[in-house]
């Protein structure tokens, strides 16, 4: 993919003040390029930051979204959907920790998006199986990206790398065959497709053009040539 035609219906000002990361917006539609979710469907946007990738999956997909995160307020979210065209029957915000279970009914939604975010709680092996799918319907998709790497390094860091991060930080971060072999166990789901995402230089030029706190604190590794060793894993999972 080449362009961005969902991601481009919002104003740069906008994605500049939203975004926390790479921008998720390009990262979210490479992966849901050809994705297998009927509009209508019920939607959890897992690890949803400020909402703007849930205000896209509602708004741009026609997805009913759910925006779940721990660390944003759900009434500053559903603001902002609000002045985006967004009424609550489309879209609701709730605050929720991924890691400890959801407030949702079984088998409540008919796919997860994630972007940016499945790194930080899907590293126990037992997550996926007993606090994720439980809430999926049978045949549901479940579409995930988030940074890795390239080749794991965890034994000897590129110095580029810990130019920007400290070494608990890029503990956050494995490579594809890492992922595969924490997920192919999990009973219950089967791996579709598992791939480096081709967005992900220009998605950390968004980044680094944000006059924030955290996208300067970033540059210094990314300029070092972290991106030589650092990628975007894109994983799309069907639940069974």
């Amino acid at each position: 993919m080449t362009t961005f035609p969902k991601a481009g219906t919002f104003p740069a000002s906008i994605v500049r003040s939203k975004i926390m990361g790479p921008n998720p917006l390009k990262l979210c539609e490479e992966l849901l390029d050809n994705h297998a979710i009927e509009p209508g469907s019920v939607v959890l946007d897992l690890g949803s930051g400020t909402g703007i990738t849930s205000c896209m999956l509602a708004r741009e997909y026609g997805f009913i979204t759910y925006a779940v995160d721990l660390w944003s307020e759900p009434g500053d979210n559903m603001r902002f959907f609000e002045e985006m065209g967004l009424s609550n029957r489309r879209i609701c915000p709730v605050k929720a920790d991924a890691a400890q279970g959801l407030p949702f009914a079984t088998e409540f939604f008919d796919a997860v998006v994630s972007i940016d975010s499945y790194n930080y709680f899907g590293r126990d092996s037992q997550y996926l199986g007993a606090k994720l799918l439980p809430y999926v319907k049978p045949g549901g998709m479940l579409y995930l990206a988030f940074p890795g790497m390239v080749h794991d390094c965890h034994d000897d860091f590129p110095a580029c790398l810990l130019a920007s991060w400290m070494p608990e930080q890029l503990g956050y971060m494995h490579d594809m065959d890492w992922w595969r072999a924490l997920i192919e166990p999990t009973e219950g789901v089967e791996i579709v497709s598992m791939r480096q995402m081709a967005c992900t230089p220009e998605a950390w030029t968004d980044w680094l053009a944000c006059d924030n706190e955290y996208a300067k604190g970033d540059r210094a590794a990314i300029e070092a040539g972290a991106l030589d060793y650092l990628n975007t894993i894109a994983i799309t999972l069907r639940k069974l």
